[in-house]
């Protein structure tokens, strides 16, 4: 039987920087990951883009920490010598009915207080020579692009020279146990406080304990393709277009990797699956269940309807070439390859009102924190977000 101050369960972004952050309160930490290394699912297959806080909307809690995490990575990067590309990004416009979103996008960013402007054509083409955009674009010189897992290397390091930290790997955790306690693949382990930072499975383990029971979250998979190495000239750091305000989700982008490759992606496709990267790959008992609360959704959303009659296109070749070539137009249908590159974002949904939630969401009950949708940007925002989640599990160790 094992025991600490907090048990958190999940070694992803949220997990690692939230016990970093507790033990400099002096609790005594230890994290459980039923995988046996960190960085397996979202915080491992994400992008690596640091957003800058152009967004999200005044008020919710993406707002309020994304920017400040971009620049608390940015300067441990900095610190550690970790891979860190300064590149920038432009939001570009493919017709003249996106210049409103644009505008809007852009005043919302100056009120976040995210350093942006409005660049014209000619400025574009001097930041991506080779980007598109009608009349105006946003550049953001704050977006960076990091290699995710080196951070979540670093960050065990950081948890691995400390005397009251413990990181198990391969250990499953199986539900509540009387008291205080969790049921785990490695027998009981006892804890003062719980954090569920368990991603994809956070709702699972909220719904054991009795909370978060209006809350599902429900998969969404991100597939990648890549530039040919030739044609990498084609993108100088991130081209993303004007995105659907109403939905969570950026559209097919141009991403430039700490390696030097460039990424194209990611859909936002329905999936069947917590873990479901392969077509068929990852599907589970929980299958039928997806697809149940899917068609709920695509009844009664109609944001969730937009985007499950769109996305599933971008599995044909053609579809995904279209919306990348409306980004950059020299791009040729050869100048885009295969990529093993695949993530699923959870996608947390209100199912008494059936609509996607556009934030962060936190269920506490005595000794228990729950992280629910930690969806993009939480790797940006991670480590301001740290603070506040150590506040909290403060407040519920006091409690006790």
């Amino acid at each position: 039987m094992e025991h600490a101050d907090v048990v958190i369960v999940g070694a992803g972004i949220i997990g690692l920087t939230l016990a970093r952050e507790l033990l400099a309160s002096g609790a005594s930490v230890l994290v459980l990951e039923k995988e046996e290394a960190a960085g397996m699912h979202a915080s491992g297959r994400n992008s690596g883009v640091l957003h800058a806080g152009i967004y999200y909307a005044p008020g919710t809690a993406r707002a309020a920490t994304c920017l400040a995490g971009n620049r608390l990575m940015r300067a441990y990067c900095k610190e550690r010598g970790l891979p860190l590309l300064e590149s920038g990004k432009v939001i570009v416009a493919s017709d003249h009915a996106q210049l409103g979103i644009l505008r809007a996008l852009h005043r919302r960013a100056l009120e976040a207080g995210a350093e942006v402007s409005l660049v014209d054509e000619a400025a574009l083409r001097d930041i991506e020579p080779h980007a598109r955009t009608v009349e105006q674009a946003i550049h953001s010189p704050l977006t960076a692009v990091v290699e995710p897992k080196a951070i979540l290397q670093s960050l065990l390091a950081d948890l691995a020279a400390h005397p009251d930290a413990r990181v198990r790997f391969g250990v499953r955790v199986e539900g509540p146990a009387p008291g205080r306690a969790l049921l785990t693949s490695a027998g009981r382990v006892e804890y003062g406080v719980l954090v569920n930072a368990a991603g994809a499975h956070a709702d699972t383990l909220a719904h054991a304990h009795g909370l978060g029971l209006r809350y599902m979250l429900v998969p969404f998979k991100g597939l990648y393709r890549s530039l040919a190495p030739e044609a990498s000239r084609l993108c100088r750091g991130s081209i993303y277009p004007v995105p659907d305000p109403d939905t969570p989700f950026l559209g097919v982008h141009f991403t430039r990797a700490v390696s030097g490759r460039v990424h194209l992606g990611p859909t936002a496709i329905p999936a069947f699956g917590r873990e479901n990267y392969g077509l068929l790959g990852g599907l589970d008992a929980e299958a039928p269940r997806f697809l149940w609360q899917d068609a709920l959704l695509l009844a009664r959303s109609p944001v969730f309807r937009r985007v499950a009659l769109s996305e599933p296109r971008k599995y044909l070749f053609r579809h995904f070439f279209a919306d990348a070539a409306r980004l950059v137009p020299e791009l040729r249908r050869e100048d885009v390859l295969p990529s093993p590159k695949v993530g699923i974002r959870p996608q947390l949904v209100d199912t008494r009102t059936n609509s996607l939630v556009m934030d962060f969401v936190t269920e506490e009950a005595p000794g228990q924190l729950h992280v629910l949708g930690a969806i993009s940007p939480a790797f940006t925002c991670s480590m301001a977000l740290a603070p506040l989640l150590a506040e909290k599990v403060q407040g519920l160790a006091r409690a006790v």
